[in-house]
């Protein structure tokens, strides 16, 4: 491992000036009319795009089929990069998923519109709540999911943004399969729904000077929602909840393209009673990022609690391969309580492709482990933090 380190930090000080390289530069005869790579990276002025279909392999889906694409661009020379990411797949779980997810700049950063929509036919293993819950309790469940969210932020400062928005998440045609009746599972005595609605406003607030929120090399970033979740609006219960996300970004050692990145996500409940589904869960944060190691769903409760660590540094001179090691812990509560039970650690190593040099997107490959013999392969586009 300190091999890989010290290899990652060589080639990234060689590398510095060496011109940048990604995968239509390197597969140059299979884009016969791309111009020859620039000497230096260029700022994003118009679309940007990267799309990539992909066969792979994940604890959630088993084997899945996906096309992934990513957008970026800016609608001005002083705003920041804009971006826009969709993806359609389709796994051995049966598993179809639609997401669209953009993240808008208007001109000068006076707005930003954030928004995420969703539409998933989804089974998919539930392990009951609290992180002390053993990986042996599993129940089937099937459901199809619609979320939409649309948040719009207004800037008060240069790197400061308050805003509003309106969410719903809908899931309906839920069943449950308990494999070890007639013992209740943890989701029989939270209480059952075929239907679940929880729709409402959130309040927001943005502090963010990362120079890149595809690829970040250096900077801050914190966000904070404040959700609630209406009756009157179509809700099926009164409830309220609070998502902390804090990140921060070193260039390490100072001078290469290394960076030493840490993020801190935190989600509770502050009143009522969430559906199940709609509990704070593992890999369920907007991104689908949390708790590498370990499925989606793993873990669940009133009360979450993620902090995570990745180093990524590159693997050639020319920006193209990279590679990261992380580590991760979360904490859940169980039952009745919100109270957070043991601290469930996550590590792993993964393999960065340069899909586009000009807004540094990546195609993530990363192999992750975690407790009880749980581990898997985790694929993404665009850092996860």
């Amino acid at each position: 491992m300190l091999f890989l380190l010290l290899a990652g930090s060589l080639h990234a000080q060689v590398g510095k000036d060496v011109p940048q390289k990604d995968i239509t530069d390197e597969l140059h005869f299979l884009f016969p009319h791309k111009k020859k790579a620039d000497t230096t990276v260029q700022d994003v002025r118009k679309l940007a795009v990267s799309a990539l279909p992909a066969v792979g392999y994940t604890l959630t889906t088993r084997a899945a089929v996906t096309f992934t694409g990513n957008g970026a661009f800016r609608t001005d020379s002083n705003a920041r990069i804009s971006t826009i990411t969709s993806s359609a797949a389709y796994t051995e779980n049966k598993q179809f998923s639609v997401p669209l997810e953009t993240n808008i700049w208007t001109k000068g950063n006076k707005y930003n519109f954030v928004g995420d929509i969703h539409f998933m036919k989804y089974p998919q293993a539930s392990f009951g709540l609290g992180s002390n819950s053993w990986i042996g309790n599993v129940d089937s469940m099937q459901y199809n999911y619609i979320r939409f969210y649309e948040i719009v932020y207004r800037q008060v400062t240069p790197n400061f943004f308050a805003g509003a928005g309106y969410i719903i998440d809908w899931r309906y045609h839920i069943t449950d399969i308990n494999t070890r009746a007639p013992i209740l599972s943890d989701y029989e005595l939270y209480g059952p729904q075929s239907t679940t609605v929880s729709t409402g406003f959130t309040l927001n607030a943005l502090y963010d000077t990362r120079d890149n929120s595809i690829n970040p090399y250096k900077g801050f970033y914190a966000n904070a929602t404040f959700r609630d979740n209406l009756v009157f609006m179509g809700s099926n219960s009164n409830w309220q909840s609070l998502i902390l996300d804090v990140r921060k970004y070193f260039n390490w050692p100072a001078g290469s393209r290394n960076v030493l990145a840490f993020w801190s996500y935190d989600w509770l409940v502050l009143g009522g009673k969430p559906p199940f589904l709609d509990l704070p869960s593992t890999n369920w944060d907007t991104y689908s990022s949390t708790g590498r190691g370990y499925i989606q769903g793993r873990f669940r409760g009133d009360e979450m609690v993620d902090v995570e660590s990745e180093y990524r540094f590159p693997l050639t001179a020319n920006g193209f391969l990279g590679a990261t090691v992380f580590v991760n812990g979360e904490s859940f509560s169980g039952l009745g309580s919100h109270r957070l039970q043991s601290v469930q650690p996550g590590w792993g190593v993964g393999l960065r492709v340069k899909l586009n040099k000009t807004s540094r997107t990546n195609l993530d490959i990363d192999y992750g482990f975690g407790e009880q013999g749980s581990n898997g392969l985790f694929v993404n586009i665009g850092e996860l933090f």
